[in-house]
């Protein structure tokens, strides 16, 4: 399997990724987490990637770092968890905080993520909350907060949030392929729209903005 890329960044519209390796483009999904730590496009990019096999296609996502990649591979093993889901989570919070809701059962906290009822909260507690001491354990995943990702030369280094021109709609779009209805993306974008902000920060500050 594909265990990370490196590349150039031709394309960036959440939530993809379009990386040019050795001139071949490869698609990639991503939360948007990885897209705050990336610049809007740049050369010798690495990402983490995970290749997910279905019946009727072979998907790649992609992450900026090893434990929102281990989140994503523990989420989508719950049953009724798929991957779209799993990427609105890391989307809509940082892993350690995931993590410590789950620990602490904050079901309330759990059900602000897109696509997530409280049945569906209720479900993941309970079946995260002993996968997730598995991993932590193992060493696999940490509950401190991480932003970092791969430099040029393959070391991990601090990364600066994207800033780049984007669109309203754009912002939207993301919304909604995370999870939300048009309507509530585009109530969420509006209310926190800037046209000198960038797509990656209107998107965040909507997240933050339903999590307040």
């Amino acid at each position: 399997m594909i265990g990370f890329l490196r590349g150039n960044l031709v394309h960036k519209r959440p939530p993809l990724l379009v990386l040019e390796v050795q001139g071949v483009g490869y698609e990639i999904e991503a939360p948007m987490s990885t897209f705050y730590q990336l610049e809007s496009l740049q050369n010798d990019v690495t990402i983490l990637t995970h290749m997910h096999v279905r019946e009727d296609a072979m998907l790649l996502f992609g992450f900026a770092s090893e434990p929102e990649r281990v989140l994503f591979k523990t989420l989508i093993k719950v049953n009724g968890v798929g991957a779209k889901m799993a990427l609105a989570i890391l989307s809509a919070m940082a892993v350690n905080e995931f993590c410590s809701y789950v620990d602490t059962g904050d079901i309330a906290a759990l059900t602000r993520i897109p696509g997530v009822g409280k049945k569906t909260a209720e479900r993941l507690q309970i079946e995260m909350r002993d996968r997730l001491k598995e991993v932590v354990s193992s060493g696999l995943l940490s509950y401190e907060t991480t932003t970092t990702t791969f430099d040029e030369k393959g070391d991990l280094a601090p990364q600066k949030a994207a800033f780049s021109n984007t669109t309203q709609q754009s912002a939207c779009e993301a919304l909604v392929s995370l999870g939300y209805k048009s309507v509530q993306a585009e109530k969420m974008v509006s209310t926190v729209y800037n046209a000198d902000l960038s797509l990656e920060e209107i998107i965040k500050r909507a997240l933050q903005g339903v999590r307040l």
